[in-house]
Order: C-alpha cells, then structure tokens, then sequence
C-alpha cells in the first residue's frame, strides 16, 4: 500500500471544488433545518428528563453536522503545510477544526505529521514531529497500554489501527483522539513505516455522553414513575372497601341499604389520585358512606387519602355527626406537613327512620332518583378542606323511602364535564336507574354510559339503593 505521506510521491489534489462545495451546501442546509427544529420542538429551558435527552439528541446531530463541515473543507482545500501557524481553539460548536496525519518510517526512524496534527496535539509546529517511542509521552498513564498494543499489532502482525487514548496538551487540558492507520509494507512483505490519521473527538464523545446520560436519567425516570404507580395502586387497594360487587348495609336488621361501588381508572398515564369511597356498618347499627378525592397525584396524596379515610372511620365509628366529622378533618388536612385541598361528602343513615344525615366540603351533591327522575340535594355549606383554618361546616337531613337510589361521586366520573354540567348528565340517566333491579346494575349502567376510554381523571361512584 502506497505511503500517505510519502516523498517521493506528488501529493494528492483536492476534489473538484464544485462537486465538494455543493456537499458542503448541502451539509448546511441541513443544519439549519436540525437547528430550527431543535429549537421548536427541544424543549428549551425545561428540566424533565425526556426533553434533556431530546435536546442532547439534537445537539449531537449539529455537532456531527459541523463535523462534516469541517471535514468536507479540508477536503475541498487539502492539508494544511507541516509549518503551520499557532494551534488555536476549535470553532465554537464544531467537533474539531481538522484532521490530522502521520507517518513513521521504521527504517529511519523519522516521522512526517501534517499541520493539522500539531494543532490537534497542541504542538509547536516548529518543534520535530515525535516519533513513535516519543508519542507515548503526550497519552494519560491509563491509555498507554491501549496506544502500544495498537501500533505493536499495526508494526509486527499488519492489522489496522482504529481506537481512541487520551492525550494531555499544553496546559493540562485532556482531548480524546481518534486514530486510524495502516502498516505500510515494503516489497520483501515486511513494514517498512506506518501512517495514520488522528482527530479530535473530544466534543463527540462529550455529546454522546450527555445523550447516554440524558437516556439514562428518562430511564430511571420512568421506572420510578413506573414504580410509585404500582406502590399508590398498592396502597389505594388496601384502604378501599374490599367487596365486590353488591353489599347490604346493616348486617342485621329489616331495613339495609344494598351497595355497589367503583373506581375507574384514568386511561392516559395519570398517576393513582386521592379518589375515595367508603361504606361502613357503624357500631350504632347506622351506615357511614362517604366519597372524596384529594388534588394532585402520587404515592404522597395516595398516603393522605389513606389518612384521611382512616380519620373518617374512626371518627364516625365514635358516633362524631357529618357536619362535626368535616371539621375535624378539615383540621387534620390543615396540620398536615404536605398541605392539600381536598373534597368530600360524608353521609350517615339511619336506618330506623330511613333518614339521612349528611355534610360536604367543596363536593359536588349526592343525587337521589326516585320514581324516575332524579335531583341533586340542597348542599349545606362547606368549604374545601384544608383551604380555610376553622371552617365551619353545615349539616342537612334527607328522608328517604323504599325504591330511593343515592348516587355519590368525585369530579372526572363524567368524562370532560364537572359541577352541574356532570350531575345533569347523570341524572339524565334516571329512567334506566331507577328501572334497575340493584345498586350493582346501577353502577354498571354509569360506567357503560360514561365508559372508561378517553378519561383523564380518576374517579369513584358509589350507589345505594334503599330495599325495605
């Protein structure tokens, strides 16, 4: 194989300016596009993990280009003179400024470099080019041994040299090289000198460990993501009620209540809320029901829901009265290290006199159908919890009869629509409730209406239906 850099050979002519220029164009044309690109789609100034890898993406792929920039211009303009000027700061954004070359002559011991390779080394260009037993001298003390293993295989078994060592320049400052070369074989077989090129590809390897990085902290991002999920569903599962389908409240006595509920998870990647629903015998013989949902997502609302639901049944189970019980738990949520806004209806049925006794903070009203039509209860008065200190909360009585059907829900059970624009709906479907035979057909007849698809938010239902 002919030398690279031989004397006694004319020096290879640069390409037809032409055809290299018009690479060229094309190579920045592209890079503009990749720029504006970036620039509508990287999400500049976010911090979220997937947006920093995108923008590392985009990055590297204008670093790359301005690579290629500058290499199609050495190419159109050929190397520079062995004597060259100062070596000097690669363009702003550019991998590197050029490439460089070399070649070794074995039997001589001398070395030819380009003046590319002295600005890539940081080297006086008046200074000798190294040999080979010298080039050792500029590589960190981790990368020795990769740099001679690659010339001893190029020298004494003919393989080509393609790897990377890191070199310290003048000043202190540490570059990663590439190299790639041949032996260059005389005419009994034997090497007779070696030649290489050698780039700086400092930037690039920076750039493709930021998209690494960036990769890899999305990565951990989801799994954590992925990971609080399963742990919010875990903890949600264990404080709802547990029974399925259809469920008679009081136990023992002629007059129960039969039961239904659900909770209908969001079909996007919304995290697990603060969505509850309870149904509770009291030790009174009474039925506590109540519904609530907590602003936010994630495990920590997931735990205050808990507390919170733990609070309501303790509470109720020591005879507290729903206007009474909303208070103190607007006080709780208000002594809470993680302050949050909440809302919830909490009810109390006597089944003696088929009354019912109940409160609200901020949530929207049980509805009661009866004989086919339906209508939303006169609220009491109720603000958030957690949003004022000391809040005082109302308490209003419904008496109910035989065939009545209560409807208790959180906000997002009707897809798109909240407050009174969600209750019209659900009381449009009155007729098909009060037609069903239990508190489970009714549930089921929500959520066939307002269906699980497209529902970007949590939601609960919780039915009761009034059987003697």
């Amino acid at each position: 194989m002919p030398s690279h850099l031989s004397a006694d050979r004319p020096a290879a002519q640069p390409p037809g300016r032409g055809s290299v220029d018009a690479l060229i164009s094309q190579t920045r044309r592209l890079k503009g596009e990749v720029d504006a690109v970036r620039r509508d789609a990287a999400g500049e100034g976010s911090d979220h993990p997937r947006e920093r890898w995108q923008r590392a993406l985009y990055d590297l792929a204008l670093h790359q280009l301005s690579d290629l920039d500058e290499h199609l211009a050495q190419l159109r303009d050929g190397p520079l003179p062995t004597a060259a000027p100062e070596p000097t700061a690669p363009p702003q954004g550019s991998l590197l400024s050029r490439v460089g070359s070399a070649e070794w002559n074995l039997l001589t011991d001398e070395a030819s470099w380009s003046g590319e390779l002295y600005q890539i080394l940081g080297r006086d260009p008046a200074a000798p080019p190294l040999t080979l037993d010298e080039l050792p001298s500029l590589v960190v003390d981790e990368d020795r041994p990769t740099l001679t293993a690659m010339v001893t295989n190029c020298l004494v078994d003919a393989r080509p040299i393609d790897g990377e060592f890191r070199i310290t320049r003048r000043g202190g400052d540490v570059r990663t090289v590439h190299m790639m070369g041949e032996p260059v074989l005389d005419t009994d077989g034997s090497t007779a000198s070696m030649w290489a090129v050698l780039r700086d590809v400092s930037e690039l390897r920076r750039s493709q460990r930021a998209v690494s990085e960036t990769r890899d902290s999305l990565h951990h991002r989801q799994e954590a993501a992925r990971s609080e999920q399963r742990l919010a569903v875990e903890l949600q599962e264990a404080v709802l009620p547990p029974w399925r389908g259809s469920l008679r409240l009081p136990h023992r006595g002629p007059r129960t209540l039969d039961l239904a509920s659900r909770h209908l998870s969001a079909s996007t990647n919304t995290m697990i809320g603060g969505d509850w629903y309870d149904a509770l015998e009291l030790t009174d013989g009474e039925t506590l029901l109540s519904v609530g949902d907590l602003t936010g997502q994630g495990v920590g609302v997931t735990s205050n829901m808990t507390m919170l639901l733990g609070a309501v049944r303790g509470m109720a189970m020591a005879g507290a009265q729903p206007g009474q019980l909303m208070a103190w738990l607007n006080q709780l949520l208000d002594a809470t290290v993680q302050p949050a806004l909440g809302s919830a209806v909490c009810c109390r049925y006597r089944p003696a006199t088929r009354t019912l006794a109940w409160a609200q903070a901020g949530h929207p009203a049980p509805l009661l159908f009866r004989d086919g039509t339906g209508r939303a209860l006169n609220a009491p008065d109720g603000v958030l919890l957690g949003a004022t200190s000391g809040a005082a909360y109302g308490q209003a009585e419904e008496t109910l009869q035989v065939g009545d059907l209560l409807l208790l829900h959180t906000d997002g059970l009707v897809p798109g629509h909240t407050g009174s624009a969600a209750a019209n709906l659900l009381l449009g479907l009155a007729p098909r409730l009060t037609g069903n035979r239990t508190a489970e057909d009714c549930v089921r007849t929500v959520v066939e209406e307002f269906g699980e698809s497209d529902r970007e938010d949590n939601a609960c239902v919780l039915v009761a239906r009034v059987m003697s």
